[in-house]
């Protein structure tokens, strides 16, 4: 498995950062859900072992005020910290709980590095930016996070939310280092570069991908029931595992295959909780795109393509 890893992951430039990011990303929101308490502290640290540090090297981690996600991978990267790029989350803490301002970002973010059992994060992001002031963001939040920078305690700073011309919007008034997005490039979705990606190459930002499988549809089993999208667009994922199933393929296969392809995106971030997850994700960055098959995709997918569904404030919306 070490050896597999080291052989295949791939890596990119995160903008001008100067961090090389792994293609595939472990997105550790799940950890920060009720899912969190299912998992065992030794499964976290197995999970989190030298040899997949070797295969997944990029960690997204959620900050909550839930204390085991934080502290479960502090655990983990305990002598390891130096072989991941880690970066985290601010502004947002739960459901509904949302707090931009300077000094609560800076209270919570010191919480989360003695959890986390670390001096810095190589990248702190301000979470989901719609449903926040967009402009107390640009004023306020992000000058924080330089402030943070200048101390040494993070090496970039980045935003992240749904809304794209909203990321746009604060990209195009203050410097930031990477935009973390989802659910806008992915087999039913690729508005992202029409809006976000020129922006982030013109301005040389990091560009990472989330949800390749849009939340869940793009799956066997399909969206969970708090899904936004709307039954046609659900129905079409299923149309298009069984197409998939026909063709002797998996759907979340060709769907992640499909976003590892975008060359100006650093990171995909991928849910994963075991080393199953991680095998299965060495097995696409192996793989190869079928074309013939993107296309009958394509085709399925026309009429609900690059539907958008309302996240945030009202003010903030697409």
């Amino acid at each position: 498995m070490g050896s597999l890893g080291a052989q295949v992951m791939e890596y990119r430039e995160l903008g001008n950062t100067g961090i090389n990011v792994s293609v595939v990303g472990f997105g550790a929101a799940r950890w920060a859900t009720s899912f969190a308490q299912r998992i065992r502290r030794k499964d976290s640290v197995l999970f989190i072992s030298p040899s997949n540090m070797a295969s997944i090297c990029s960690m997204f981690l959620r900050i909550t005020a839930l204390l085991l996600p934080s502290s479960a991978l502090g655990e983990a990267l305990a002598g390891r910290r130096d072989k991941v790029v880690l970066a985290t989350k601010c502004g947002r803490y739960g459901d509904d709980e949302f707090n931009y301002s300077a000094k609560h970002i800076a209270a919570r973010f010191e919480e989360s590095l003695q959890r986390l059992k670390t001096d810095y994060v190589d990248i702190l992001q301000v979470h989901d930016v719609e449903f926040g002031d967009i402009q107390q963001i640009i004023d306020e939040t992000i000058p924080e996070l330089r402030r943070l920078q200048e101390q040494g305690k993070i090496r970039a700073v980045g935003i992240t939310g749904y809304p794209l011309k909203a990321l746009k919007r604060i990209a195009a008034a203050v410097p930031v280092d990477t935009i973390l997005t989802y659910c806008r490039y992915n087999l039913m979705i690729t508005d992202m570069d029409q809006v976000l990606t020129p922006v982030a190459q013109e301005l040389g930002i990091g560009l990472i991908n989330a949800s390749a499988l849009n939340m869940g549809v793009l799956t066997e089993q399909g969206a969970s029931s708090w899904h936004p999208a709307p039954r046609e667009l659900r129905e079409a994922g299923q149309r298009a595992v069984r197409l998939c199933q026909d063709r002797g393929v998996s759907l979340p296969e060709v769907a992640l295959r499909f976003a590892l392809d975008h060359t100006g995106v650093s990171s995909t971030l991928v849910g994963m909780s075991t080393t199953r997850h991680v095998q299965e994700c060495l097995k696409v960055l192996a793989a190869r795109t079928d074309q013939g098959l993107l296309e009958e995709l394509h085709e399925l997918f026309k009429p609900v393509f690059n539907y958008v569904w309302p996240s945030g404030k009202p003010e903030n919306h697409d």
